[in-house]
């Protein structure tokens, strides 16, 4: 695993031992980047289901001006917190130690409003995913955020989530991108 592009391009990221942790393929991260395009730089991003970290750090490698990390997994946090050390970018993140539905009732925690979000849960929770983002509230987001979820191919993506809409699906041999835009933003509730 390695930084693709940006300030730390090349530089080796430590990886998970075993099967527990399925960090996002260079193949995928470099379609993934290629679809937000410049809208990752000055971008504050929100990688929930962190795993190594690879995610979030590639962005800060981009230029985003600052990443949120949400893991549970013991493993997944070492990773995450030693990957951010040895790129030297503690100073531009955050890594929250708990589960995602944590995340979101512990509003003190929040570096947002967000401007991309990155979901990439184990497969098997992308349905409990999908339910947690039918009740996501405008006040994270950016008024233009993008919200990107990986999953795997054959997994069925609504078209709306709450407040946001479906774009467009990217298929990866056996992974997929689906990438929403917030659309009903003022009628929610903050």
């Amino acid at each position: 695993m390695r930084v693709i592009a940006g300030l730390h391009r090349g530089r080796r990221l430590l990886g998970p031992r075993g099967q527990a942790i399925r960090p996002t393929s260079d193949r995928v991260k470099e379609a993934l980047f290629s679809i937000l395009g410049e809208r990752t730089t000055g971008a504050r991003v929100l990688d929930l289901y962190a795993g190594t970290g690879s995610i979030g750090i590639e962005a800060l490698s981009r230029g985003a001006a600052h990443a949120t990390f949400v893991e549970a997994d013991r493993q997944a946090l070492r990773l995450v917190n030693s990957n951010l050390e040895q790129c030297g970018l503690q100073q531009s993140a955050n890594v929250c130690a708990c589960q995602v539905s944590q995340f979101f009732r512990r509003a003190t925690q929040w570096s947002g409003p967000y401007d991309i979000v990155f979901c990439d849960p184990p497969y098997q929770l992308t349905p409990e995913l999908i339910a947690m983002a039918q009740e996501w509230n405008a006040g994270w987001l950016a008024d233009d955020a993008v919200v990107i979820i990986e999953h795997g191919k054959k997994a069925e993506i609504p078209q709306t989530l709450g407040l946001l809409s479906q774009v467009k699906r990217y298929d990866y041999g056996d992974t997929a991108l689906t990438r929403f835009h917030v659309t009903a933003k003022e009628a929610q509730p903050r």
